[in-house]
C-alpha cells in the first residue's frame, strides 16, 4: 500500500527545511548517511544499506553530476520512508528502481519533492511551460517532473498531466548515458 502523498511531502519538505539545501549529496552529509562512489557497480545506479546503525549509499562512480543527484534523492528516500526494510543489508536489487512496487515509487515521490520546490514548479507552469520545458530549466529528468506533478495532484492540487510517468524510467538509464535530461522514452498517448 502506498503511503499517503502527504507524508512524502512533509518528510522531504522537513530534510530540506533541516538541511538548508536541495542538493542531495551535501543533505546526506548533513544527515549522516555515508555515500560512497564506487566503480565496480555496473549498470547499478545506485543502493541503499542500513546495518548496525549506520546507513549508506552506494552511487554509481561513472555518473554524471545530475544523474548522481536523483539517484542520490532516490536512496535518500528509501532511508527517509523505508529504513526498516533495509535492516541487514540491502533493499532488494531486483526492486530498484521499478515504480511498480510501493517503496520505489515513495522513493521516487521523496527525490521529487527533495529535488524540485513546489512554488518554483508552479510558477513554471504559470508561465505556460510544458513538462519537457519544465524538466530542462530545473535541469531534471522529465519522468521526475512527471512524479512531482502527479504527487502535486495527490496533494490536491489539480494540475493537467500529459502522460503519465515510465514506471521504470530510472531503470532504464546508464550510468555512463548520463541523466536522459528530458529523454524521449517516454510514451505519447
Amino acid at each position: 500500500m502506498l503511503l499517503r502523498a502527504d507524508v512524502i511531502h512533509s518528510k522531504a519538505r522537513a530534510v530540506v527545511r533541516r538541511c538548508g539545501t536541495r542538493d542531495a549529496l551535501a543533505v546526506a552529509e548533513a544527515l549522516g548517511v555515508y555515500v560512497h562512489r564506487l566503480e565496480n557497480l555496473r549498470d547499478l545506479l545506485g543502493m541503499y544499506t542500513y546495518r548496525q546503525r549506520e546507513r549508506h549509499i552506494l552511487l554509481n562512480a561513472r555518473m554524471e553530476p545530475g544523474l548522481m543527484q536523483l539517484v542520490c534523492a532516490h536512496e535518500l528516500g528509501h532511508d527517509a520512508l523505508h529504513r526498516q526494510l533495509a535492516r541487514g543489508g540491502a533493499l532488494p536489487e531486483f526492486s530498484l528502481f521499478d515504480m511498480r512496487t510501493a517503496p520505489e515509487y515513495e522513493a521516487n515521490a521523496f527525490a521529487a519533492h527533495l529535488l524540485l520546490d513546489d512554488d518554483a514548479v508552479l510558477e513554471h507552469l504559470r508561465q505556460g511551460r510544458d513538462v519537457a520545458e519544465l524538466a530542462a530549466l530545473l535541469g531534471v529528468h522529465l519522468n521526475l517532473v512527471l512524479v512531482k506533478l502527479h504527487e502535486m495532484n495527490r496533494l490536491g492540487w489539480q494540475l493537467e498531466l500529459p502522460y503519465v510517468p515510465r514506471g521504470d524510467f530510472l531503470g532504464k538509464i546508464k550510468p555512463e548515458e548520463g541523466s536522459g535530461l528530458g529523454g524521449t522514452d517516454v510514451p505519447c498517448h
